[in-house]
Formats: structure tokens, sequence, C-alpha cells
């Protein structure tokens, strides 16, 4: 049997629901700094696109969890 497929819990800003997404269904973006590294999701209840700050310890759970990542280069 196959193990599940990781699930992050979240929660919406517009529509102040809380939910569980997969993995596959969020993206992380880690910046040179706090306020450019962040993750973002498109919320399943009202459809809004989400955009939020990720400290250390949310970079850990997103990329242990199998998010996919993007490093952002300055220039």
């Amino acid at each position: 049997m196959a193990a599940a497929a990781p699930r992050v819990r979240a929660g919406c800003p517009h529509c102040r629901t809380s939910f569980e997404l997969d993995a596959d269904a969020l993206r992380l973006a880690i910046g040179a700094s706090a306020r450019t590294t962040f993750y973002s999701f498109t919320c399943p209840g009202c459809g809004e696109a989400v955009r939020k700050p990720a400290g250390e310890r949310i970079v850990e759970l997103l990329t242990g969890a199998g998010v996919r990542t993007m490093r952002l280069t300055g220039r």
C-alpha cells in the first residue's frame, strides 16, 4: 500500500476558512530576506490567490512535506 501524500494545513485570510492542501497545491519561494520568502496557494473555498510569509520553521515544514521550492535570486 502506498503512503498517503503529505498534507499541509492552511488558512485563507480572505474567506477565513481553514483546510488541508496536498503539497503539490502550494509553492514556496525562498528569497534573500524574510520579506522575500513566502508560500502561496489558491484557496479551495473562495478561489482567491493567497501569499503568506514563511519563516525558518515554515520553510522546514513545507520542504519536508515536499512542497515545490523556488529560490529567488537578486540582481
